[in-house]
């Protein structure tokens, strides 16, 4: 099992983060790796990601599943792979000081079967990335939208 997190510090309010993050479509195509998605319903979809990793081509498709929604501080979501044997989880959660949001990206995966103990050391090594990119990514963007335009 392979568990990462980052934090980082929004100079934005908690509700504009939360208004941002608790709408998919904003940051589905900020993970690294991202082909694409398809919404099944408001908790449920099904995301492609195509990378190469030494050489190989990989396509890999899960499916995420909202679990928790506390608004305006925590989205929980689990994971499960369609091609690949994997389980995993993740949340967002934030907390506003003095006009600032502190937000935490976290992720959780578990490869299994027999392809696990290959996949196993290639994850711990890829998510602690994944995790940082998209965490970053989605404050920027943020961070963008707050910007007062002149």
């Amino acid at each position: 099992m392979a568990i990462a997190s980052h934090s980082v510090i929004i100079p934005a309010s908690v509700e504009n983060v939360w208004n941002y993050v608790s709408q998919i479509e904003n940051w589905a195509t900020m993970v690294p790796a991202y082909k694409e998605h398809e919404q099944i319903d408001e908790h449920k979809s099904v995301w492609t990601f195509e990378g190469n990793f030494k050489g190989l081509k990989k396509t890999v498709k899960m499916e995420l599943n909202i679990t928790e929604f506390h608004e305006p501080s925590m989205i929980r979501f689990e994971l499960n792979g369609i091609t690949d044997n994997f389980t995993g989880s993740g949340e967002f959660t934030a907390e506003e000081t003095d006009g600032k949001t502190t937000m935490l990206g976290t992720l959780e995966v578990n490869a299994g079967g027999l392809a696990g103990a290959v996949l196993s050391p290639v994850i711990k090594m890829v998510l602690p990335k994944v995790t940082t990119r998209l965490t970053e990514k989605i404050a920027r963007q943020i961070n963008r939208e707050e910007l007062p335009v002149s």
